[in-house]
């Protein structure tokens, strides 16, 4: 191995939790290669271009989308403008036993750039809730194990919010809290006095209302999905590539498809990797390797790692790594109609909305006897607006002077809930599928159970209720489960946290039962998933256990 490739850690994937990683570790004067299949694009051209300069007008169905992108323009984020962002389907197919929409960005950063930027912590009784209820094996750490966690992470990253002093929802370290509008202002008066123990409240999102450093607050323009060029928002690109720059300690290589992690005598040496590009194998070493490549990704690079000591895959010694798969479900939710307030409006695109921190099965006064855990609520109001001319009746000059006047209020609300781990949902290999550059592809079976069919009735039957309170009318409440698993860019599990290397892959601190110089801090890690979107959670993770790895490699274990 020469010089060039032999580093103190490598750090494979460069979103959420790997920007943390590869930060952390360059700025503890550790030589970093940081790998990630993704181009790197640092200036979107498409970020303020309006629709009209865009050859389909900004639609989410170009030509070649059809063909080339069927599961990835499923998601929210795709559309003309951010369609360079995502991978093509026909390069990295992956077969489904069970259908579920793997979401699989193709940028440095990862889905950092492209993130709703929804960030909560989990609470004491989100980590205890497997031993509690025995579904799932308990965590082997608690929430006072990763607060200080959270508080540094949120430091650095920059979270607008308002404290509420609730047990089920920790309170952050924010920044000043987004302003609700009139309507959402009212909404909240209306639902809290009818529903004590529900709150309404602005989302936690990691949208800068305060200059942070050199990154500017927020200015309302909406298009947060095609960048930032105010880096107002956190994503590797605007906080962890530029803080791992600047230590001299980086070297960054996009358009690497990491293949395998090399391992000899229960150590991983360094990775296999093919240029995206060229097609061409190299092989890099290292002290210490961090995974972070998304969770099906991070499984399909263990399952892929294998050899006479670990023939199922490396670490894979309790034969979990690929099971215990975990999402969350969603699209099931309620809109209506707010009447009056016809003369008052908002200002700017505010990249946030409203929450409604779970209320289900947090004491008994609110135990359901269908289900275990719960969910949360996101939504908003707006008025409506042309586009609404759609649906109406009229034709000529009253018709086109209706709808430059804004439209009625609508207020709108969808869950987010928790799924309970299951064996059976996995992921493996496929037999024969490949993907464009030869490696074995996955294979998804993952589904939704009983608890949360009955989860989701609840979930409709509530958000219609939040609506009824808030004095709604024309409310239509919706469930589309026909939506796979998967859609909410939320995977989690297959290389799970425990205490028992005979039941889970990793230990309290990120490492490998089996491999202890392998960490695994992405969404693969989690033993469970809580309600709450789970980036902030990932980058706590990964920073208790990079400050691990650094202080075990300076005493010499690694």
């Amino acid at each position: 191995m020469t010089p060039a490739n032999t580093f103190d850690a490598i750090v494979v994937g460069t979103g959420m939790s790997g920007g943390w990683a590869m930060r952390l570790l360059t700025e503890a004067g550790l030589k970093t290669l940081a790998l990630d299949r993704g181009q790197l694009i640092e200036d979107n051209p498409t970020e303020h271009r309006p629709d009209w300069e865009m050859p389909w007008r900004g639609g989410r169905v170009h030509p070649d989308d059809l063909a080339h992108h069927p599961i990835q323009r499923r998601t929210y984020a795709f559309s003309e403008y951010t369609r360079h962002a995502f991978v093509r389907d026909t390069d990295t197919p992956y077969a489904q036993e069970r259908p579920f929409d793997w979401i699989q960005p193709d940028l440095v950063g990862g889905k950092s750039v492209l993130w709703g930027r929804q960030s909560y912590r989990w609470s004491p009784m989100d980590f205890r809730a497997n031993a509690e209820d025995g579904a799932g094996t308990p965590w082997p750490i608690g929430y006072d194990d990763l607060a200080p966690w959270y508080e540094k992470v949120e430091r650095v990253v920059g979270i607008s919010g308002s404290p509420e002093g609730l047990p089920q929802l920790p309170d952050s370290q924010f920044q000043p809290p987004m302003a609700m509008n009139a309507a959402e202002k009212l909404a909240k008066e209306r639902i809290e006095a009818a529903f004590p123990e529900r709150r309404l409240i602005i989302g936690r999102a990691a949208v800068l209302t305060e200059a942070l450093g050199d990154r500017a607050p927020c200015h309302y323009c909406g298009p947060c999905h095609r960048g930032c060029s105010t880096r107002s928002y956190y994503s590797t690109l605007t906080s962890a590539l530029p803080a791992a720059r600047a230590t001299g300690n980086l070297t960054l290589k996009s358009r690497q498809l990491v293949h395998s992690v090399l391992h000899e005598d229960g150590r991983a040496t360094g990775v296999r990797v093919i240029d995206m590009v060229t097609g061409e194998a190299t092989e890099y070493t290292a002290r210490v390797v961090f995974l972070c490549a998304s969770a099906p990704g991070t499984v399909r690079i263990m399952l892929n790692s294998t050899s006479r000591e670990f023939p199922d895959g490396i670490a894979n010694s309790s034969g979990v790594v690929g099971r215990y798969v975990l999402n969350h479900h969603s699209r099931v939710g309620a809109s209506g109609r707010i009447e009056g307030l016809e003369d008052r409006y908002y200002q700017g695109n505010r990249p946030n909305g409203l929450y409604v921190p779970r209320f289900r099965n947090i004491s008994a006064a609110t135990r359901r006897p269908d289900y275990v855990r719960g969910f949360g609520l996101q939504g908003g109001a707006s008025r409506e607006g042309w586009g609404r001319g759609s649906s109406m009746s009229g034709f000529g000059a009253s018709f086109k002077h209706a709808l430059r006047r804004p439209g009625a209020w609508r207020l709108g609300f969808q869950a987010f809930g928790e799924v309970l781990p299951y064996r059976d949902n996995r992921i493996t290999l496929d037999p024969d599928l490949t993907d464009a550059w030869g490696m074995p592809a996955l294979r998804f079976d993952v589904g939704r159970y009983d608890n949360e069919l009955a989860m989701r009735r609840d979930m409709e039957a509530s958000a219609g209720e939040l609506l009824e309170a808030a004095g709604a009318t024309d409310i239509s409440t919706y469930d589309n489960a026909h939506i796979a698993p998967g859609n909410n860019n939320h995977e989690m599990g297959g290389a799970r946290m425990g205490t028992d290397p005979g039941t889970s892959v990793l230990n309290a601190w990120n490492q490998c039962h089996d491999v202890p110089n392998l960490f695994v801090t992405d969404g693969a890690c989690m033993a469970s998933s809580a309600c709450q979107n789970p980036s902030l959670t990932y980058m706590a993770l990964t920073a208790r256990a990079t400050t691990r790895a650094i202080e075990l490699m300076r005493d010499g274990t690694l």
